[in-house]
Parts: C-alpha cells; sequence; structure tokens
C-alpha cells in the first residue's frame, strides 16, 4: 500500500515538471531567432567574463608561470594579508577611495542635472542639436581627451598662454606636474566626456513622465524650479538610486588608462591607484599572486557595497537593482 502511494506522490510531482520543461522548450524553439541573437552577448560574457574567473585561484597560491596554476603551491591567504600589511597598498587604497568618491560626488550628478536642463528645452530642434553635442565626447578616446588636456595645460600650452597674455603671469603653472590639480583634472574630465551620454537614461525616465503633471502644477501657479523640485526629481528617483548603487560596485574602479596616461614623478604619491598598482605589480614586476588579491579584494568590496546600498534602498521603500 505504501509503495501504491509513493508512485503514486511521484508521479504528481513528475508530471508538472515535466509538463513544464517541456512548454520551456516549445518557447525556446518559437523564439530561437531571438535567443541566437543573445547567444554572442552570452559567448562574451562566458568567455571574457567567467572562463577568466577559473583564474582567481592564483590569489591563494605561489605561482609560477614555469609550474602552472595547478603545480605553484598553496599559500592560503597570505597574500591578502600583504594587502592590509603592505602601508604602499594601503596609501593606493585611499588615493583610490579619495578619487573614487569625488567622482561620486561631483561627476555622478553631472548627467541628473544636464539631463533635467535638455529636458527643458522646449524646441526640438535644438534639444536634439544639444543632445548630439553632448553625446560626442563619449566617443572619443582617454588617449585623445588626455592629449586635448596636455595640449591646453602644458607650460607653454593656451592656458598659460592665456594667463601670460591677460593677467601678466610671468611663471608658468605647472598644471600637469603640480599634485594638487591632479585630482581636479581627473574628476573634470569625467564629467566633460561622460556627462551627456549619461543622460540617455535620466532622459529616456524623463520621457514617461505624464505632461498633464506639469500643466496641474502650472494652474496651481508653481514655478519651473516647483515642477522639477516636486515633479521631474521623483520621477527619475529611482533611476538615479540604481544609477548609484551600480556605482558603488565600482567604487574602487577609478579608470585605468585615464589615471595611467597623467601618471608621472610629480603625481604619483597621490595618483597611483589600484588599477595602476595591479599593472605594476603583475605585469612590470610579475607579482602575479598579490596583483589577482589585490584585483579579488576589489571585486569583494564592490559586491558587499552594491549588496548594502541595495538593501538600504528597498528599506527606504525604493525598488533596488534586485
Amino acid at each position: 500500500m505504501e509503495t501504491v502511494i509513493q508512485t503514486t506522490d511521484e508521479l504528481k510531482h513528475t508530471v508538472p515538471k515535466r509538463n513544464r520543461w517541456q512548454q520551456v522548450r516549445t518557447r525556446m524553439w518559437k523564439d530561437r531567432y531571438l535567443y541566437l541573437l543573445l547567444l554572442p552577448g552570452l559567448l562574451y560574457f562566458l568567455i571574457y567574463r567567467y572562463l577568466p574567473m577559473l583564474g582567481i585561484t592564483i590569489a591563494f597560491k605561489n605561482f609560477s608561470p614555469f609550474m602552472g596554476i595547478a603545480d605553484s603551491p598553496w599559500v592560503g591567504l597570505d597574500n591578502f594579508r600583504r594587502i592590509f600589511e603592505n602601508p604602499e597598498v594601503l596609501q593606493v587604497i585611499w588615493n583610490t577611495l579619495v578619487i573614487s568618491f569625488l567622482q561620486i560626488a561631483f561627476a555622478f550628478p553631472a548627467p541628473i542635472l544636464l539631463a533635467i536642463m535638455l529636458n527643458e528645452v522646449a524646441n526640438p530642434l535644438l534639444k536634439r542639436l544639444m543632445q548630439s553635442v553632448v553625446y560626442m565626447p563619449h566617443f572619443l578616446s582617454w588617449v585623445v581627451v588626455v592629449g586635448i588636456v596636455t595640449i591646453f595645460f602644458r607650460n607653454e600650452g593656451l592656458v598659460n598662454d592665456a594667463l601670460r597674455e591677460l593677467f601678466g603671469v610671468q611663471q608658468s603653472i605647472g598644471f600637469l606636474t603640480e599634485p594638487d590639480y591632479f585630482r581636479l583634472f581627473l574628476v573634470f574630465e569625467v564629467i566633460w566626456k561622460e556627462a551627456g551620454w549619461g543622460t540617455i537614461i535620466f532622459l529616456a525616465a524623463l520621457a514617461g513622465v505624464n505632461p498633464a503633471l506639469y500643466e496641474a502644477a502650472v494652474m496651481d501657479g508653481a514655478s519651473r524650479f516647483r515642477q522639477i523640485w516636486h515633479i521631474t526629481l521623483p520621477a527619475i528617483r529611482s533611476t538615479i538610486i540604481i544609477m548609484l548603487i551600480i556605482r558603488l560596485g565600482d567604487v574602487l574602479e577609478v579608470g585605468f588608462e585615464q589615471v595611467f596616461l597623467q601618471l608621472n614623478a610629480f603625481n604619483m604619491q597621490i595618483g597611483n591607484t589600484l588599477d595602476t598598482y595591479v599593472y605594476y605589480k603583475g605585469i612590470q614586476q610579475s607579482d602575479y599572486s598579490f596583483s589577482t588579491a589585490v584585483g579579488v579584494f576589489k571585486g569583494l568590496v564592490g559586491l558587499v557595497l552594491v549588496m548594502c546600498a541595495n538593501k538600504l534602498s528597498k528599506r527606504f521603500g525604493e525598488q533596488g537593482v534586485y
């Protein structure tokens, strides 16, 4: 009797599961061409994002290229202890955090403000023209951007020439060699290059705002500033929070190419970040295990910050990332 009951229960559980798999196969076959379009993206993440994660094991080994990953001896968490015992690494982490938070404080709000200003432009032709103009710097490589900055701000550049001609400044200002200007240049370069491109998401969110809300606000005598404060900003609040959570995941990622191209002997002390430090240690000094441990540390910090920020946003009633 128990065998019969058990067999019946198994049939009750297996039949719906079989039906579900059949429905999935039918739906996948029906949308097979869409999945084929999705395949290149999946292969990209599989080959360049997930398969390389197997190399994380060298962070727990004393890796030697001659011995290979499998035969290199295990050292446990020794490489991670070196991160917190080495004063040079602590200075690099501090440099990265300072630059990252400066970018969050000044570069992150820039696309929001720019999107709001573009949204206020009434003439559609002028609006599209302005969008195209602010988008263009995004398509320039950091090599070109840093080259432009170097031409303008070097000792014999346009800015120093203008200061001499207009204000009588006799001695050239070392914008590219003074450490005090280094972080300032990084932030303003990011704003100039990426602010226009970042407006795409916020303009898409603003496109869904009901125009009747603005009409009702006008009838109530609300000024343009009041309309922006009470209608525009609340409409994109969830988008802002999601983008901020994603940005916090890259809090230790400040852009290798931009920083590397502007590092020199004068600003190395405050400009050397985790990305450039990993390059110097891993590529130039062949300390692969330690540089991998630093990379794993960066990923773990980003993961923790994203999870905490996502939980905090849900606690305040927002949707969050997941």
